[in-house]
C-alpha cells in the first residue's frame, strides 16, 4: 500500500522547503492555489499543511496565512514515561480510544527520518484519543516500525506499547522531545470535547531503546488547561 495523497504532498513540501524553496520565514501559498498545484482537493492540501503544522515546520498564523516556522528554543525533559505510567502515578485511571490503526503502511519522510528507517521499511501508524479517569487528556498520532512489532497482537500495542515490547526483550531507553504551544483545530477540539481555538501543548517525541535504537515517534495534542509539563534541571 502506498502513502496516502496527503503524505505525498507532506513529502513533497518538506522536500521543497529543505532544497530552498520556501526558507524559514516565507509564506507559503494559499491553500486554494497549492490545491491547484497538486491537482488536489483543499480538503487533501490542508491535511498535508497541518500534519507539516503539527510537525513544527510549518506555522499557521490566524488571518495571515501560513509561514515556514522558525527554529524554536528547546528545552530536554527529564525521563520517559508512558501515558499508562503518567496517568497512574497521578492516581488517575488511563484509558485509550483508537481512532484510526494502520500498519505495513509507507512512513512519510519525516517518520522514516525521525526513526531512521530504511528504504521500503513499513510502520505502523496509530491515532488514539487518551483519557484521564474517561476525561479526555491528548490526542495521540504514534509511528512505530512495524518490524518491531511484528509478533504482538493490535490488543496488547494499544493497551500498553511499552510494556509488551518489553516482553519482546526490548528496553525502554531515552527520549527527545519537543514542546510548542498551538491553537486547537476543529478536529482537535471535536475529539478532545473542547472549542476550537482552545490553547493546546504539542509534544513531539523521539522514543529510543537502551542501545540507542529509535522505537516510536509520537505528536501529541494536549488540552492546555488538563495538562502541564515538569521541566528537571
Amino acid at each position: 500500500m502506498g502513502a496516502p495523497i496527503y503524505l505525498q504532498i507532506h513529502n513533497e513540501l518538506k522536500h521543497q522547503i529543505e532544497f530552498g524553496k520556501y526558507k524559514v520565514g516565507d509564506k507559503i501559498p494559499a491553500e486554494r492555489d497549492l490545491a491547484v498545484e497538486f491537482g488536489v482537493s483543499r480538503m487533501t492540501l490542508r491535511q498535508a499543511v497541518q500534519t507539516l503544522a503539527d510537525e513544527g515546520i510549518l506555522e499557521r498564523r490566524v488571518g495571515d496565512g501560513t509561514y515556514v516556522a522558525n527554529q524554536k528554543v528547546q528545552e530536554k525533559m527529564s525521563g520517559i514515561t508512558s501515558f499508562t505510567e503518567l496517568m497512574k502515578a497521578q492516581g488517575k485511571t488511563p484509558s485509550s480510544k483508537v481512532i484510526t490503526y494502520h500498519n505495513a503502511v509507507a512512513p512519510s519522510v519525516s517518520e522514516a527520518e525521525q526513526l531512521r528507517l530504511k528504504d521500503g521499511e513499513r510502520v505502523l501508524r496509530m491515532e488514539r484519543i487518551r483519557y484521564g479517569n474517561d476525561e479526555p487528556i491528548s490526542l495521540e498520532t504514534a509511528t512505530v516500525p512495524s518490524r518491531l512489532i511484528e509478533k504482538l497482537d493490535r490488543t496488547t500495542i494499544t493497551t500498553g506499547l511499552y510494556e509488551a515490547l518489553k516482553t519482546q526483550g526490548m528496553q525502554v531507553g531515552h527520549a527527545q522531545q519537543t514542546v510548542t504551544a498551538q491553537l486547537a483545530t476543529e478536529k482537535v477540539a471535536e475529539y478532545l470535547g473542547i472549542r476550537r481555538g482552545d490553547a493546546i501543548l504539542h509534544l513531539r517525541q523521539v522514543s529510543f531503546l537502551t542501545d540507542s535504537q529509535p522505537f516510536e515517534y509520537v505528536r501529541t495534542q494536549y488540552v492546555g488547561s488538563r495538562f502541564e509539563f515538569y521541566l528537571e534541571k
